[in-house]
């Protein structure tokens, strides 16, 4: 297991409970003592953790937020950044869906711009942001479901800790992913929390799609999703180098420039 899935799981373990000994640490993710220590000293220096005897447990600021906020930026600040590409790759993105299908949109501000385009499809659609939600409603042929869980508020995203969130029996032909950042270690994401709950859902759906503005190429984030070998499909915009697309394709990944 990678040290960012491993910090991932730990943050699950300490969200779920308030306190995880060094035993059940190691029982759970299969690994030795002193990796968890390395582990647990890292998470603590962010200040996501602290260390207690026998074990650990969330800062209290921390708890508190848990409910309430992820890492990194909030939906409106993000909402306006690069927001004519975003706009240009949710369309492109609507463009690959075809009448009457089952799909899967994970919330972001650029799966968001989906939204307006899906209308007259017809969907059954299951996302985990309520800004998608919202916009879905409002649509006489879309249906929409929603997975169980926590809201958080920031981002207005509906995440859950645990492994049966109500979505275990959906499944989808297309799913729809934005990410923090991309590269050649694949897609990545700011909070744990966040690569817990996309990792579930890429295993419900037959093609995964990334949508990613040309900045994200040149971003970087804490936490890897998945690598680009689980990836089918990324759009982006015409500010995509060369090289980044050449990459993608080397994975055997369709890109997708959106004009």
């Amino acid at each position: 297991m990678l040290a960012a899935q491993r910090d991932a799981e730990i943050a699950r373990l300490l969200r779920s409970q308030d306190f995880v000994s060094f035993k059940q640490f190691c029982q759970r993710l299969e690994t030795s003592p002193a990796t968890i220590r390395r582990d647990l000293g890292r998470l603590e220096a962010r200040g996501i953790i602290e260390r207690v005897r026998g074990g650990a447990r969330l800062k209290v600021d921390a708890r508190t937020a848990a409910g309430d906020q992820l890492l990194g930026a909030s939906f409106e600040q993000n909402r306006g950044r690069n927001a004519e590409q975003k706009a240009q790759i949710g369309r492109a993105a609507a463009n690959l869906c075809s009448p009457n299908e089952a799909i899967i949109i994970d919330g972001g501000t650029t799966t968001f711009q989906m939204c307006e385009h899906l209308a007259v499809l017809n969907l059954q659609v299951l996302t985990n942001s309520l800004h998608i939600v919202n916009e879905l409603l409002q649509q006489a042929g879309s249906r929409v479901s929603v997975p169980g869980g926590a809201i958080f508020r920031e981002q207005n995203i509906i995440l859950s800790p645990f492994e049966d969130d109500g979505s275990s029996r959906y499944h989808a032909s297309k799913l729809f992913m934005g990410a923090a950042a991309i590269g050649a270690k694949g897609i990545m994401q700011a909070d744990a929390v966040l690569i817990q709950a996309e990792r579930k859902l890429l295993g419900k759906a037959d093609q995964s799609i990334v949508l990613v503005d040309s900045s994200k190429f040149l971003s970087s984030a804490s936490f890897v999703v998945c690598g680009l070998n689980d990836i089918d499909v990324v759009i982006t915009d015409g500010g995509a180098r060369e090289s980044d697309i050449a990459m993608l394709k080397s994975h055997n990944i369709e890109v997708v420039i959106a004009r």
